[in-house]
């Protein structure tokens, strides 16, 4: 049982401004899906599934309660190996799915390890960087960093999921800077970055290089800019979401009356753009119901970060926070056509059982961090 003084220090605002997210995708969920009902098939199912993972979400938010964080001290290096070895088993045994082989099937279920994958290199990078705490200061003090991330990324990559490997970068910089980085060396490796990518976008689009990026990848990345270049292929995907997104007005044309979600117009309408749906049938006050409930869950969150008792608990929740943002300001940018398509989901809303499970562990760690933010005395 949890000691009295830690279920004080409970952060009920964010454990509800969960669930209300969660559900609220759910119903999302329900309309996303409707079209199988007409094919005979149930409608439900979709939904059915999330709740199952939402529920074991919470059964393991429980377990991670009654685990001081600061365990995460000893297990460190377990957790590091474990997570490469995943990794590596889904370019043996991983199934392709959407043009990457992310996926482990395990009985009617699939596990995403890359989406396991952020919430270990939160922990992970968390414990490295507190016991090196006020030793980042120099350049070459990052060197090994790069190493300590460039294995789990490199092994994204390969799969090839450039979206969960964006993730980790935010959540590298993220941390990176609440650790004591100087920005300046910060700003040098974003920079080098940048310079790197599009160094590697001139050679593929202006010099037929044909690695690292796939043909659809780079269609992906540059169609955004003008989407009715190729309407009816890289471009379809933005033009249907902006279509979901302006036809919903202020109130949107209600549950499950969506032409473009119900007629099946709407591509990926369960995962990547399943905002387009709230846009659609709820309308822009949906929408902004939505976003004041991330806008909870993020301050929240920052609130922990900065009432951790220690700097571990610090770094834990400021990659917790780094992984979602970067989630919601690409997920959504996407799917207003200003940001590159790149498969990333809206956290703990578009549909996914590894995605679901592992945002909740996050969850579980945040609340964790604020339980024990004071040093109890007995």
């Amino acid at each position: 049982m949890l000691d009295r003084k830690l279920i004080k220090n409970f952060d009920f605002t964010l454990f509800i401004t969960t669930v209300l997210i969660i559900i609220y995708g759910l119903i999302i969920l329900s309309s996303a899906t409707n079209v199988t009902m007409a094919r005979g098939g149930d409608h439900l199912v979709f939904v059915k599934k999330q709740s199952l993972w939402f529920l074991i979400g919470l059964a393991s938010i429980a377990v991670i309660l009654r685990l001081d964080y600061t365990s995460f001290l000893k297990y460190s290096k377990v957790i590091y190996v474990l997570n490469i070895a995943l990794l590596v088993a889904v370019q043996f045994v991983g199934e392709e799915q959407k043009g990457a082989q992310s996926w482990i099937p395990i009985g009617p279920f699939y596990l995403q390890p890359s989406e396991f994958a952020k919430i270990a290199m939160v922990i992970t990078f968390a414990v490295y960087l507190a016991k090196r705490e006020g030793k980042l200061k120099h350049f070459r003090d990052l060197v090994p960093t790069f190493i300590f991330f460039g294995i789990p990324m490199g092994l994204i990559i390969l799969q090839p999921d450039l979206g969960t490997a964006l993730v980790f970068i935010a959540i590298y910089f993220g941390m990176l800077f609440v650790a004591g980085a100087r920005p300046r060396n910060l700003i040098i490796l974003i920079l080098a970055g940048a310079l790197l990518v599009g160094g590697i976008l001139t050679a593929q689009l202006g010099f037929g290089l044909e690695k690292p990026l796939k043909p659809y990848q780079l269609n992906r990345l540059t169609v955004f800019l003008d989407p009715y270049k190729d309407p009816r292929g890289a471009g379809y995907h933005v033009i249907q979401s902006l279509v979901s997104l302006g036809s919903g007005g202020p109130l949107g044309k209600g549950l499950y009356r969506g032409t473009q979600t119900q007629l099946n117009f709407l591509p990926e309408q369960k995962n990547d753009f399943i905002f387009s749906v709230v846009g659609e049938e709820f309308g822009f006050v949906g929408a902004m119901v939505l976003l004041v409930l991330f806008y909870i869950f993020v301050i929240r969150g920052i609130k922990i970060a900065m009432a951790s008792k220690d700097m571990l608990g610090t770094l834990l929740a400021t990659g917790i926070v780094s992984m979602i943002v970067f989630h919601l300001l690409v997920n959504i940018g996407m799917t207003a056509g200003i940001m590159p398509i790149t498969g990333i989901p809206l956290p703990l809303f578009s549909y996914g059982g590894s995605s679901m499970l592992s945002n909740m562990i996050g969850v579980g760690i945040l609340l964790n961090v604020y339980m024990r933010r004071q040093v109890l005395t007995f």
